[in-house]
């Protein structure tokens, strides 16, 4: 083995090139500071439409692949970018698969042959090593997407000397999207039908992607700590919390991390006023520009509650709408920014008209507004079922915009809740999920709110955290590190 770890992450989407979620950004971050601190890394991903229409430096390596899908051989390209310094990303090649114009569905629902797309992408991943002659000693995969890679390393190449010291890690970024499929697929893996058995891949008569790199990688981990606890439970587990307790030796909780490069109200190039800790007078600017930006009311002195999310039960939204009335009964504003089920899309654009002074509702990504909202907020409310990690109440403690968030999985993690006696922590946290202990949590946050001191020490403490990427990095290390004393 070299003196310096070679990981190869391996992951449906990566920024800048590709993205539909928080998996893209964590593929795009994290082995840029892995790289820092000495590891020699490269990503694989699918050479999407998107990534070959887009303004990237992309070279055509002039190398073919062959893949056996079931009974078929099927052919796939190479090639090659760069993120970081010099961290290699190689875009596994297919029209027929990639050249769509959505990653994975279109408005009608999931494209049909999903399973096929990553069954290639999976099996291609391990060619294309073998063809540019990469070798690596851990195999980091990502998502259901790329949940069969261990089990083809395990199963069919643990004879090949080329992949005889690799160690493989397995992240779930969401548990709830699980990669299901007939059984009638299981011939596109051109694996054994031994494996679908309950103990193996097999999910109530399907095929389970994330099941197969929960059973089959070295080691596993999630988002947070809190998830990788919750995961195991009936309520967040999908069906899988059995599996997941029988390795829960193996299983292991990491933040995400935020990259402040791009998330700094100092350097932020969207924002009206950029500001610090030590002087947050623009911040003041900035409220009055997101007040103008939803086209509100003019009266600063209203505190502002912000959210950025997708509009679904998941994020709580079924506790906002049930007291929409008493919470707008306090003297606040709210404004909300996001996509997503079409009944509360209806609700708030209704609830706009009711409340034309105080609620601002844009029905869009807008990731300008993103950053106006994390500078121009007061608070910034997350009141997540579950949040397997969330990224905008890290984005909001560095902007100084106090988190108003549900005890749960990443959220949990990062957000203590404020005592003013002893002057300690960032943000305000409840329990329950329930519509009372939300409003509750908010009428506590408008008493400290009034408190000019209390708030700004507040609002100190969380500017102080450190989320960044490089903390994150010396945990995977130490992972990877792990997985191969395995």
């Amino acid at each position: 083995m070299s003196d310096k770890i070679r990981i190869t992450i391996t992951a449906s989407e990566c920024f800048p090139f590709s993205k539909t979620g928080g998996l893209a950004d964590v593929v795009g971050a994290l082995p840029k500071e892995l790289e820092k601190i000495g590891c020699e890394v490269c990503v694989f991903t699918p050479l999407y439409q998107c990534v070959k229409n887009g303004k990237f430096d992309l070279q055509d390596l002039g190398k073919e692949i062959t893949i056996v899908i079931s009974d078929r051989l099927v052919k796939g390209t190479i090639y090659k970018s760069t993120i970081g310094n010099n961290v290699a990303v190689y875009f596994i090649g297919n029209d027929h698969y990639y050249n769509r114009p959505e990653l994975y569905s279109t408005n009608d629902g999931d494209y049909l042959d999903n399973a096929e797309r990553f069954i290639f992408f999976s099996k291609a991943v391990i060619e294309a090593l073998k063809e540019l002659n990469i070798q690596t000693d851990v195999m980091h995969c990502n998502d259901w997407q790329t949940g069969l890679i261990p089990v083809f390393l395990k199963l069919k190449e643990n004879n090949n000397t080329f992949f005889s010291q690799t160690s493989t890690v397995f992240t779930i970024h969401n548990l709830a999207y699980q990669g299901l499929f007939w059984h009638l697929d299981m011939p596109l893996t051109n694996l054994s039908w031994d494996i679908f058995s309950p103990e193996g891949i097999e999910f109530y008569g399907k095929i389970n992607l994330m099941k197969a790199g929960i059973v089959f990688a070295d080691l596993i981990n999630t988002v947070s700590k809190t998830y990788s606890k919750e995961i195991q439970t009936e309520e967040l587990g999908c069906g899988l919390e059995g599996i997941l307790k029988t390795r829960a030796d193996k299983l292991f909780g990491i933040l995400n991390g935020v990259d402040y490069d791009v998330w700094n109200p100092e350097t932020d190039p969207y924002i009206k006023q950029n500001y610090s800790s030590i002087d947050m007078s623009g911040k003041t600017l900035c409220k009055q520009d997101l007040l103008d930006s939803f086209e509100l009311t003019n009266n600063n002195n209203l505190p502002i509650f912000g959210m950025i999310s997708r509009l679904e039960d998941q994020k709580g939204f079924d506790l906002i709408t049930k007291r929409f009335e008493d919470f707008m009964a306090l003297d606040l504003i709210l404004v909300i920014l996001g996509t997503g089920n079409n009944k509360y899309q209806k609700i708030f654009e209704e609830l706009k008209q009711q409340y034309p002074d105080r609620l601002g509702v844009k029905i869009t990504f807008d990731n300008s507004l993103a950053h106006k909202i994390e500078a121009g907020s007061d608070f910034f409310l997350m009141p997540s079922r579950f949040e397997p990690c969330g990224l905008n109440q890290m984005y909001s403690l560095h902007y100084g915009t106090v988190p108003i968030v549900r005890a749960t999985g990443g959220l949990n993690d990062t957000v203590k809740d404020f005592n003013p006696q002893t002057e300690i922590g960032n943000g305000f946290s409840f329990k329950p999920y329930t519509s009372n202990a939300l409003l509750e949590k908010i009428k506590q946050a408008l008493k400290i709110y009034k408190s000019k001191n209390h708030f700004n020490r507040l609002r100190c403490n969380g500017m102080q955290e450190d989320f960044s990427w490089m903390a994150a990095a010396k945990q995977y290390l130490k992972l990877y590190k792990k997985s191969l004393s395995k």
